[in-house]
């Protein structure tokens, strides 16, 4: 690779971080929205916060990652062209298509770190992202009961807490109890504890009263006791979900046809998900090779090059929309699928042909060179 080349692929490179981490950085903040009413209502642990929205990050960069491409690769063109640098490649005889062989270089390179982060990354943390979200709502041992707070669980529970002692148990305990539709249970106790059984935490009242009253009926019981034991861990009554279609590998995705346990339905978004994974790391080649194309065969003008950089925005913006549709019809018919195909690759030969053949200086020289003459 020569000097030139390093440097734009360099320079590349360095908005394309720049950007990355900027949306990212956005994009984290408005989905690490929901889990703030778990940190600040149910007592999430602040490392569990930022577990669950880490995991977040791999499916996130996937689709930023073709428009940071672009929009770095357009920059810098665009900036060497501005200074003249480009412009003196050119002058010097050196073809579109060698001048295009940073961004050819970064978009291999983005494209083979996309396959990567698609076919590995993305399941692993969509696994690992389900879990921790499960053991949070359905897992009472996740949830810390703070003093003086109204902690509702996910099966109709509501725990209030007065002081936690020192020895790990809790006193000024109240519970309502809303988990059956008919009846309305109420407990209060002087103390109480968590404590750990084979089939899950319970908690532990001592010295309290436990109020029973059926809501059809109207018939109330009253209990006074000193000590009682209850279960409030919905974990057990509700199963895991089955594996989402992001949690699959792609062999298990092209091979759902056969998986008699799906429906027509599952199995067409299993299998255009398989075709994603192929199609969607070519983007960041495609967007590449797009944001550069125009400016590399397009002549040089020096009032600026508005009109090619809105053109190649417009084209990325067409090409986008173009896969959010086929990908999205696929869905109800698998004789999409090669449209997919078809808006990723054709884009891709275009940009190839331009900056391989179509050299404007290069036809203009050879016209008017003297081989036909008009005037006879």
């Amino acid at each position: 690779m020569r000097i030139f080349e390093k440097y734009i692929s360099r320079q590349i490179l360095i908005g394309f971080l720049l950007i990355s981490f900027s949306l990212l950085s956005m994009l984290w903040l408005t989905q690490s929205l929901r889990f703030v009413e778990m940190v600040t209502r149910q007592g999430l642990p602040i490392y569990l916060f930022a577990e669950m929205t880490s995991l977040l990050m791999p499916r996130i960069f996937n689709v930023l990652s073709p428009v940071a491409v672009f929009v770095a690769v357009l920059f810098v063109y665009n900036r060497l062209i501005a200074d003249r640098e480009l412009v003196a490649m050119q002058s010097a005889g050196i073809s579109p298509l060698k001048n295009a062989k940073a961004a050819i270089y970064v978009g291999i390179l983005l494209s083979l770190f996309n396959v990567y982060i698609m076919n590995f990354a993305i399941p692993q943390s969509e696994k690992l992202f389900r879990e921790l979200e499960w053991q949070v709502k359905n897992n009472m041992t996740q949830m810390i009961f703070r003093e003086g707070d109204f902690t509702s669980l996910k099966n109709g529970i509501t725990v209030f807490i007065d002081k936690h002692e020192d020895d790990g148990s809790v006193s000024g305990i109240f519970v309502s109890d809303e988990s059956k539709p008919n009846i309305k249970v109420t407990l209060t106790a002087e103390k109480g504890r968590l404590i750990h059984t084979k089939k899950g935490p319970r908690i532990l009242f001592i010295n309290g009263v436990r109020q029973e009253i059926n809501k059809e009926t109207f018939k109330f019981n009253s209990l006074a006791f000193s000590r009682y034991s209850a279960e409030f861990n919905n974990a057990g009554k509700h199963q895991k979900k089955d594996e989402t279609v992001r949690e699959k590998n792609i062999f298990e995705l092209l091979s759902s046809a056969q998986d008699k346990t799906l429906t027509k339905a599952q199995m067409r978004k299993n299998i255009v998900e398989g075709h994603r994974r192929i199609i969607t790391p070519f983007y960041n080649l495609v967007f590449a090779l797009l944001a550069c194309v125009g400016l590399l065969v397009c002549s040089f003008n020096r009032r600026g090059q508005t009109k090619v950089v809105t053109a190649e925005v417009l084209a990325m913006i067409a090409i986008s929309a173009g896969d959010l549709a086929f990908t999205n019809l696929a869905g109800r018919s698998l004789y999409i699928v090669p449209l997919m195909y078809l808006n990723c690759f054709i884009p891709l030969l275009v940009c190839v042909y331009l900056l391989a053949f179509y050299n404007p200086l290069y036809i203009r020289r050879h016209l008017f060179k003297g081989g036909v003459n008009y005037a006879s």
